[in-house]
């Protein structure tokens, strides 16, 4: 059974950072792809991160490329979100993922690539 735990979220302020981490297990961390997707309230779900495990090989939204950064652990079969210089527009519920391997790059436009998802963690930036 797949488990996914999120963990890290919180508000803070513009210009602000936090790191999300997402605990995995119940399947093959290694062979799988995982991601971050967010939904605000009122709007679409949006792909915001993925990577694989194995090669460490990512994909980044455009609209935080420059801000968010993917990583993982996999001694602890986690992933991670750090995530700088947070604007109000990130607000939002982050959830942590997994994907099917040949449609990692595909989740970031299409969220509905995720299958399975843990139960989500806040993050609300103040201006």
């Amino acid at each position: 059974q797949v488990q996914l735990v999120e963990s890290g979220g919180g508000s803070v302020q513009t210009g602000g950072s936090l790191r999300l981490s997402c605990a995995a297990s119940g399947f093959t961390y290694r062979g799988d792809c995982l991601g971050w997707f967010r939904q605000a309230p009122g709007k679409e779900r949006e792909g915001v991160a993925t990577i694989y495990p194995t090669t460490g090989a990512w994909y980044i939204s455009d609209s935080v490329k420059d801000r968010f950064t993917i990583s993982r652990d996999n001694s602890k079969n986690t992933i991670y979100l750090q995530m700088n210089n947070l604007k109000p527009e990130d607000s939002a519920v982050y959830y942590c993922g997994n994907v099917p391997p040949r449609f990692c790059g595909d989740a970031i436009q299409t969220p509905g690539q995720f299958r399975s998802w843990g139960q989500g963690t806040q993050v609300t930036v103040s201006s």
